[in-house]
């Protein structure tokens, strides 16, 4: 099937049908990824960029926000590399690590894993053609229901597979780290699995790492990291009885750039399967996680805070769907706006007729720093069984006016007191994660941006 260039639609929407049609052939996989990238592709095009008129993109308007769509990026070289080697050689770099390069996987900047984790690019595995990994890493429930996990299955350059063996542990993450080079306007479309062994335990924790560039670096058009467009998906299938503890830091971003993030997870019988991010916006940020409990007596945590301000815009989109009995979920998401930054939390908890005993709540909390902030709620259940404890509830607001003033009655000046209340609002989720050294990097991170707020009252 040859993808025609769409006749109609709006720039972006012709740009990136034109450039899958020029592109598609060179694209990791045979035959059969080749149909299953034709198939995404026509969803993308039926359905289009989501824009308001799409209920789960109501408050995230992506066709007016996209007026073009950039050009893939090329697939970094070896000068690439090597310009990035002096961030990861260091005494201080990251263990356990798996670095995608422009969303290309560079095993030369990663590291050795731990016994018992298997690691392979997504594009060795596409072209070997081994139909259980490329079944999950195209799982049919998930790609339909949403035109950018389309658009990313169609457009998918690279990633990494990771496969966990039934009953391995390791203490520390593995890191899985997004590095972006210097360079013009382009787009990255990545997508990697986990599959994690039924009694397995491991954590993934995903971070950005940005080369800046150096000053004999020049390039045409917009500079540096303006206006990147990336569209990532992680793909986690849980095996009965595992642990995986993911957490990502979406942080330090591109300014003016586009990122939806998407995670799909699957999780099996009595399975544990906990997810936090820590977003500290630059641009548009799109995190979408959609989850299926697929066996009975299994639990999940999904949890998040994001730090927003000036015009950056975050949106946390989740569907959590309750198959099997006896299941628990919880989810809190906690936001920081200040100036005039937009938050989004959508969450849906589906409830099917056999998932009885199912114990689900939901929970969004937002404080507004500005009167010029916005959040936007809606969390929503769909419950078609009748034993069942679910609830959900979002709040906004400003700080507490007597905390405040109980601290300043203690000798704090304003801003002080002030830091110290949004530490404590966020620090509560981070103080969960179970691992030191992954929550007091997120720690500095909050400290770093609540220190480059403005003074209170002066906004730009």
């Amino acid at each position: 099937m040859s993808a025609d260039v769409l006749s109609t639609g709006t720039s972006a929407e012709r740009a990136l049908s034109a450039g899958f049609d020029a592109r598609k052939g060179a694209l990791p996989g045979g035959r059969d990824v080749a149909r299953y990238r034709d198939a995404a592709f026509r969803a993308f095009a039926a359905a289009g960029l989501p824009h308001r008129r799409v209920e789960s993109w109501h408050y995230t308007d992506l066709r007016a926000i996209m007026r073009s769509a950039l050009p893939m990026v090329e697939a970094p070289g070896a000068a690439e590399i090597e310009a990035l080697r002096p961030d990861f050689s260091h005494p201080g770099a990251l263990a356990q690590r798996l670095v995608l390069v422009d969303g290309v996987f560079a095993p030369e900047l990663s590291s050795a894993m731990p016994e018992g984790v298997r690691v392979r690019s997504l594009a060795s595995v596409l072209n070997e053609g081994r139909a259980d990994l490329i079944a999950l890493l195209a799982p049919a429930n998930a790609d339909g229901a949403d035109p950018i996990l389309s658009l990313n299955a169609a457009l998918m350059q690279d990633g990494v597979v990771i496969e966990v063996a039934p009953g391995a542990r390791s203490d520390d993450p593995i890191n899985l780290v997004y590095a972006s080079t210097p360079g013009g306007p382009s787009a990255r479309f990545s997508r990697s699995l986990i599959v994690v062994g039924a009694g397995a335990s491991i954590r993934l924790a995903e971070s950005l790492h940005v080369r800046a560039a150096r000053a004999d670096e020049t390039f045409s058009g917009l500079q540096n990291f303006n206006c990147l467009q990336n569209f990532n998906c992680l793909i986690a299938s849980v095996g009965e009885g595992a642990t995986f503890n993911h957490t990502t830091r979406m942080t330090g971003g591109e300014p003016g750039g586009v990122r939806v993030e998407s995670l799909i997870a699957s999780i099996g019988a009595g399975a544990q399967f906990d997810s936090f991010a820590l977003v500290t916006g630059a641009g548009l940020i799109r995190r979408q996680i959609f989850m299926r409990f697929q066996g009975p007596g299994a639990k999940s945590a999904l949890r998040g805070v994001s730090l927003l301000r000036g015009r950056e815009h975050a949106d946390t989109t989740l569907v959590v769907e309750h198959a099997a009995p006896d299941c628990s979920g919880r989810q809190l998401f906690k936001y920081i706006l200040d100036e005039e930054a937009t938050g989004v939390f959508q969450g849906k908890i589906v409830v099917d007729p056999l998932a009885q005993k199912t114990d689900a709540r939901m929970l969004s909390k937002a404080l507004l720093l500005s009167d010029t902030a916005a959040m936007n709620n809606k969390p929503e259940l769909e419950i078609f069984a009748d034993d069942v404890a679910c609830g959900h509830g979002a709040t906004s607001g400003g700080l507490d006016a007597d905390q405040l003033f109980y601290l300043q009655t203690r000798g704090l000046p304003f801003a002080q007191a002030e830091a110290l209340l949004l530490e404590a609002f966020a620090g509560e989720l981070i103080d969960g994660l179970g691992d030191e050294n992954l929550a007091e990097v997120c720690r500095s991170e909050v400290r770093a941006w609540l220190s480059r707020r403005a003074p209170p009252g002066v906004h730009s």
